[in-house]
């Protein structure tokens, strides 16, 4: 039998874990080898068939008052896998994602498992930013293998010795399960063919309902004064937040519905392939609406305190933070950052973009360059392929 360790957390690194977790049971099965998966991950990974052992779904903050009140629980979370370890030492390790929890739990592992590879897979965007005057994490004193989704995270950390095999990008497998228009207006109980659907995209962590919620109702509170036939649909990352959702489109005025996490990624192709635009934070949901030709308005805020700290002491510099930015190398997606994060501003990137425009068409022009530089379907079975390979030598 063959013990995998994977370690990820947030709402993204949970879906990507279990992409990869379903690939992995695939690809064991037909190399006939019994497969247990050990997880820190959430609910997606677990249903994909991993045993999970802590979830850390709902333990993802940016910034450093934010982060403070996951201290104990991380300490904590760090003594149970220890025990873990003790008991059930893996044969291989995956760390996804979820930088801070992951470079402390791989120094970890390295120190009391010399032996075993670790795989990074969804390594730091650290070709994208820069801390001071550069350099990286303590990634490569503890990463035997990282498994590249860009062109650009492999020439980086190639360069820089690391053994990395690029497999492209996860959310091409993904992009192939679009329905069409109709058919997903008709699964999410839109009525008829012509109406235009704007989808809010708020939170994947505890502290963005806080700020970045507010202003993205407000926003489509105007669209929807502007044009009051404007369908509005909130999928939930968490079931947590279904009710403070729910709370903020009331308070708002905003005729929407929030779709219940159990159900969102079962109804996520159709609500892509449904919307006219989509207005939220920054991240890896950037890349799944440009993969599935939504435009969208993208922005982030933190604390006062953290935006002055990342600016002034930790010297943080980033030419873009959206990722479909990033990898363009261009402003293609519109990004709203801290003082600029306001509902009008929203409103006035979002008006061009819900009509046919010069901006919604450079907008879908920009989305197929995109696409091309991301690689092959295919991705989850290339990478699980490349974690068991080595243990059946």
């Amino acid at each position: 039998m063959v013990r995998v360790l994977i370690s990820t957390g947030e709402v993204s690194g949970d879906l990507q874990g279990s992409l990869l977790i379903e690939a992995l049971h695939r690809q064991a099965q037909a190399r006939g080898i019994s497969l247990e998966v050990l997880a820190l991950g959430g609910e997606r990974m677990q249903a994909a068939g991993a045993e999970l052992l802590a979830d850390t779904a709902p333990m993802g903050a940016i910034g450093l008052w934010e982060a403070l009140p996951l201290v104990l629980p991380t300490l904590r979370l760090q003594a149970r896998v220890n025990e873990v370890l003790e008991a059930r030492p893996p044969d291989a390790v995956v760390l996804i994602d979820y930088m801070g929890a992951n470079v402390r739990l791989g120094l970890n592992l390295r120190r009391r498992l010399p032996a075993v590879p670790i795989n990074y897979y969804i390594a730091p965007q650290e070709w994208a930013w820069r801390l001071g005057d550069g350099g990286t994490t303590r990634l490569l004193r503890f990463t035997d293998r990282i498994l590249a989704i860009f062109p650009a995270e492999a020439e980086f950390y190639a360069a820089r010795g690391a053994q990395v095999t690029w497999v492209g990008h996860p959310l091409l497998d993904l992009a192939a399960r679009r329905p069409e228009r109709q058919q997903a207006r008709q699964a999410l109980g839109l009525s008829g063919d012509d109406g235009r659907l704007l989808l809010l995209l708020p939170a994947s962590r505890p502290q963005e309902l806080r700020y970045l919620m507010p202003v993205l109702v407000e926003a489509a509170a105007r669209l929807q004064a502007i044009d009051p036939a404007l369908d509005v649909m909130v999928p939930a990352g968490l079931r947590a937040f279904e009710e403070p959702l729910r709370k903020a489109l009331a308070e708002a005025g905003v005729r929407g519905r929030v779709v219940p996490a159990a159900e969102a990624d079962a109804l996520k192709p159709s609500l892509f392939a449904a919307a006219d635009l989509a207005l939220g934070k920054s991240g890896t949901i950037n890349l799944e609406l440009a993969l599935q030709d939504v435009p969208q308005v993208v922005g982030y805020r933190v604390s006062r305190l953290t935006a002055l700290v990342a600016q002034y002491v930790l010297r943080f510099q980033v030419d873009h933070i959206s990722p479909v930015n990033l990898l363009l190398k261009e402003r293609l997606v519109p990004e709203l950052l801290q003082g600029e994060f306001t509902a009008e501003a929203f409103v006035e990137q979002a008006l061009p973009l819900l009509q046919p425009s010069a901006a919604r068409e450079r907008m879908l022009d920009g989305y197929k360059r995109l696409r091309n530089t991301l690689g092959e379907p295919g991705v989850t079975d290339r990478a699980a392929a490349a974690i068991l390979e080595p243990l059946l030598k």
